[in-house]
């Protein structure tokens, strides 16, 4: 009997060798390479383009936004190689037209298609999942929450992104950079803040998605990184005096790559180095589709995400998303009154605040329309 995925507690890279990385300007790429390479998992890139896709999540639920790839996973049951063609044939959904715009209907962020093959819309899977964090609202009646969100929740709840090619200079280095023969994926860094890590099963898989990175949407931070930030310009040296031969040389060569990896392991430390919570979307065949968000955190920078795990808990596919400061804020913010029933005042104690503080905390966030009139008349925004 196979052994079940197991559920994320943290996001590892064994398996994986951490490379050294290219800089060109305030982008730095670093490869991620594979030397056990499974051929019982693939990934398709799907294109779509549509203008804006609709994505019906459940009922009376939907997802609106620009997403302009899916992607498809094919595997096998049995362990026998998988052939990434064939993924392009499947069905793509609706599409009709509104005014000038070509509308997109889809059915689930993760649908599966056919017996061995499930499509999944990268990215949009983990950005739902952040959205929908206590979506329905106050579980509690509370008088001083508007009468709006106590029938219907915090609907409609939005959350503004960017695409790749707005971060300067990303492109050029996706287009120059080398990629290595075992290269299944990358860390992104922004002026050395990590934007996105992407891991695929198979280098042929990698080599076909390496430009989707460009398609992918980024917070809004990352932007002013890529216009203002720099990457620092790092430089290995070798002790010229401890070298007498060829073994000597390549022993250093060696423990040169050891010190990069550690490196560059310790500038992802904020996604690497952290408890998430996972849950499961999807099991197909030895594998688990998952989706996580790291733990929540003031002085860190905090990540949204999807993960493919086999049984032996390797990443066969990953990829991340940066949450902004104020994304982090207005998640924060929510969970601590999920924490305490909406609770107001209770909220306002665990917090050190007085009512008053939480209020335009709430208002400041955007979820002023969570309180009633009444409420946000009485007290005086300052």
């Amino acid at each position: 009997m196979t052994k079940k995925p197991p559920l994320l507690a943290n996001i590892d890279l064994k398996g994986l060798e951490i490379a050294p990385s290219q800089v060109w300007g305030a982008i730095r790429l670093v490869p991620l390479l594979r030397q056990q390479i499974r051929t019982d998992l693939r990934l398709i890139k799907r294109n779509y383009e549509s203008d804006l896709t609709v994505v019906s999540v459940k009922d009376n639920l939907k997802y609106f936004s620009y997403v302009p790839h899916g992607l498809v996973l094919t595997w096998s049951d049995d362990g026998s190689p998988v052939a990434a063609i064939g993924g392009q044939l499947l069905t793509k959904g609706k599409e009709f037209a509104c005014g000038p715009m070509k509308v997109q209907l889809l059915h689930r962020m993760a649908k599966r298609e056919g017996k061995n093959a499930l499509r999944l819309l990268p990215l949009h899977l983990a950005m739902e999942g952040f959205l929908s964090m206590f979506f329905n609202g106050p579980t509690i009646a509370w008088s001083e929450y508007s009468k709006k969100v106590l029938s219907q929740g915090l609907s409609p709840r939005v959350e503004w992104s960017i695409g790749g090619k707005a971060i300067t200079q990303l492109e050029d280095a996706l287009r120059l950079f080398e990629i290595h023969e075992h290269q299944v994926g990358v860390l992104l860094f922004v002026s050395e803040i990590l934007a996105s890590a992407f891991i695929v099963p198979t280098p042929d898989d990698y080599r076909a998605l390496h430009t989707s990175l460009l398609e992918d949407f980024y917070g809004e931070t990352f932007y002013y990184h890529g216009l203002y930030g720099t990457a620092s310009n790092l430089v290995a040296t070798i002790d010229e005096s401890r070298i007498n031969n060829l073994n000597d040389l390549n022993q250093a060569l060696k423990q040169i790559r050891a010190d990069w990896s550690a490196f560059q392991s310790f500038m992802a430390d904020d996604l690497l180095q952290r408890s998430i919570h996972a849950k499961r979307i999807y099991t197909a065949g030895g594998f688990s589709l998952q989706r996580f968000m790291t733990d929540l955190s003031r002085t860190k920078n905090n990540y949204i995400g999807e993960a493919i795990v086999d049984n032996l808990a390797h990443l066969q596919y990953l990829k991340i998303y940066g949450l902004s400061a104020a994304q982090t804020k207005r998640a924060y913010l929510l969970q601590q009154l999920a924490a305490y029933d909406w609770n107001l005042e209770r909220t306002a104690l665990a917090q050190n605040d007085t009512l008053e503080q939480l209020v335009y905390r709430i208002e400041k966030a955007g979820f002023g329309y969570l309180l009633n009139n009444q409420l946000r008349e009485k007290v005086i925004i300052q």
